[in-house]
């Protein structure tokens, strides 16, 4: 796990090592150049397989022709190695070997072959060409720039923003996707030109020639609308067993390994499999311990349970301080992450891992994706009224919502049903895609300055999910709809996105058990009613847990990692909200508009609408532009 950095470019490259050094927390470990004519390679290493010189990077082929810089972990990289060895010399254990010489052998064919989570480059010497790689969930990050005088690409946008001296135009649809959905799917970011590449795609360029310039789709996630003909049993059996399989091939590493502890069913799950895997490894888990231990916004406090996990499987535990002081760390959080995300969770990450690198567990396992694979989440739940709210005719539909959302008050139970309410009178797909959606779009466009409305008035950012699911055609089922979704953008540009950084801010690498590729192929397979059965969330997922955990654990209210964000935007960040908000500060920013920004704050304040993540959102957008476009 590490961090890359590239530049093709004919402009002077003095500055290379001062952009590598923005990403050296990712792999503090060793550093590692590369120069050419033609491009500039660096790596920040954290070692994690052969900790010898001899994965050191970037690494060439032993004939020279190739160049390599890798982010990430193969998995089953020593069995894609096995054939490799009749042919290729290796020097070292690394997976990074494996893949240099996996690509000679099998050129972009190797790509979906890998099982693991990476973004590599690989630069041909003799053609000059560049290729650029993302694993196939977007597990690992790779953002990228273009223009006709160079190429950028790096793990981290930090590292290659300030490298571009203009160019620099807004996205100001990628804003308006910060606020609809606290992130933004797909390949936009908040400026015009720099891109994320997506999970599944390679991108190819000649560095000697910009203009050749192609990016294509080697994965797609295989939701084909076809089920496997099995009974409940063998469903639970082979489920039961890829998961120790996923689990098995994740503990793969030369540095000690710990795991997140969350207390839920996910990440409960994957330490009891590991546990039952190594039961003499004696492992160091994590959770965190939140100054108030009270349930709050419709979220029940993890502590309880991740103790009895613990003592039930009697492993370590460690408590880990919640720690937060959100006017103090909110800038730091926003510049870890590089793009303007609204959740405190990156920060309870943040402290979990700080703590580990202090332990030695330089790698944690968690369950993130237990709920996108599985169906784990409200929005999934509420399908069960889709064929009731499919009949509603729209004007009926448009009255039921005005008479819910002119309803004062402010309980989670209340919240949920305004929300479901907005979609009455939409389409299904349309009401669908409104699940991921914060605030009303027409509210969220509303709170730009009047200049910037004509580039943003025709923009449905809920689109993007809608036209997404030609890539599935074949699936039709709602559910597995909405799980693609979710796999496809709301982890890798939400969840996956901020595991990554701020673990990686103390060099500590996060692996993904539920996210092995066979797994996930898998579980588009199992029939949706396995999935959700009733209201019951998870189902199957639940009963391969109930051979592991206590039923209270595996049956327990759902949580995350919650934080009492609209406690705090109406009280502990006021002052906060009030400086960076201020009319002064916004028309200096010129992009919100400073009365119906402080109409949103007001109406939040009295209970009128539901907007702290919207506001939490703005300031985020605000503290971006600050820290990384400052001078533009």
């Amino acid at each position: 796990m590490c961090g890359i950095l590239g530049i093709a470019s004919s402009k002077n490259k003095e500055k290379f090592q001062e952009q590598l050094n923005k990403i050296e927390h990712r792999g503090p470990d060793d550093k590692g150049v590369y120069y050419s004519e033609f491009l500039t390679l660096g790596h920040q290493r954290l070692s994690i397989l052969d900790l010898s010189l001899n994965g050191h990077q970037p690494m060439i082929s032993k004939d020279k022709r190739y160049v390599i810089v890798f982010n990430g972990e193969i998995y089953n990289h020593e069995v894609l190695r096995k054939p490799l060895e009749k042919k290729y010399e290796f020097k070292s254990n690394s997976d990074t070997e494996t893949i240099l010489y996996g690509y000679i052998e099998y050129n972009v064919e190797l790509f979906n072959r890998l099982n693991g989570i990476f973004a590599f480059a690989i630069y041909d010497t003799q053609t000059k060409d560049l290729l650029l790689v993302r694993d196939q969930f977007g597990v690992k990050p790779l953002y990228y720039y273009k223009s006709e005088e160079q190429f950028l690409f790096s793990s981290e946008l930090k590292a290659i923003v300030d490298e571009v001296e203009t160019n620099k135009d807004i996205n100001y649809k990628a804003l308006v996707n910060y606020i609809n959905f606290l992130w933004s799917p797909g390949e936009d970011t908040p400026l015009k030109e720099f891109k994320k590449l997506l999970p599944g795609h390679y991108l190819r360029i000649n560095t000697k020639e910009l203009k050749q310039f192609k990016i294509k789709k080697y994965y797609e996630i295989p939701f084909t609308g076809k089920y496997g003909k099995k009974t409940e049993k063998e469903w639970i059996d082979e489920l039961d067993d890829l998961i120790q399989k996923a689990v098995e091939r994740q503990l793969l590493s030369d540095v000690p390994i710990g795991f997140f502890l969350s207390g839920g069913l996910d990440s409960s799950l994957i330490v009891a499999v590991a546990n039952k895997l190594r039961p003499n490894n004696n492992f160091n888990c994590y959770t965190i311990k939140t100054a108030n231990q009270e349930n709050f916004e419709g979220f029940e406090n993890d502590l309880t349970y991740a103790r009895k996990v613990a003592s039930h499987l009697n492993i370590n535990l460690w408590e880990v301080e919640s720690e937060i002081d959100i006017v103090r760390d909110f800038d730091k959080m926003i510049w870890h992450l590089d793009e303007p995300q609204a959740d405190a969770a990156p920060l309870h990450v943040l402290n979990i891992c700080k703590l580990a690198r202090r332990n030695g567990d330089i790698v944690l396992l968690g369950g993130t994706a237990g709920d996108d694979l599985f169906s784990g989440y409200r929005r999934h739940q509420i399908l069960q009224f889709e064929a009731i709210f499919s009949v509603i005719p729209r004007p009926i539909g448009i009255v039921i919502k005005k008479i819910i959302h002119s309803l004062k008050g402010s309980s989670p139970t209340l919240r949920r049903i305004k929300k479901i309410s907005r979609s009455l009178d939409l389409s299904s797909l349309n009401r669908m895609a409104s699940y991921y959606e914060w605030i009303p779009l027409s509210i969220n466009k509303s709170l730009f300055e009047k200049s910037i409305h004509s580039k943003i008035m025709e923009y449905d950012p809920n689109l993007y999910l809608i036209n997404a699911l030609n890539n599935i055609s074949g699936e039709k089922n709602k559910l597995n709809q909405l799980l693609y979704w979710d796999m496809k953008y709301f982890l890798a540009d939400h969840n996956l996105n901020y595991m990554d950084k701020l673990s990686m801010a103390v060099g500590v690498e996060v692996r993904v058990p539920f996210l092995d590729k066979e797994l996930v192929e898998y579980s588009t397979k199992i029939p949706p009613t396995l999935k959700l059965k009733g209201k019951t969330t998870k189902y199957i997922l639940k009963k391969v847990a109930e051979r592991y955990l206590p039923h209270d654990v595996i049956y327990r209210p759902k949580s995350g990692f919650a934080a009492p964000i609209r406690e705090w935007v109406k009280k502990d960040m006021d002052t906060l909200i009030q400086t960076k908000l201020s009319q002064t500060s916004l028309e200096a920013f010129k992009i919100f508009d400073y009365k119906k920004v402080k109409e949103l704050i007001e109406n939040n304040k009295k209970d009128k609408i539901d907007a702290a993540y919207t506001i939490w959102s703005i300031l985020a957008i605000e503290s971006w532009f600050k820290q990384f476009v400052s001078n533009n």
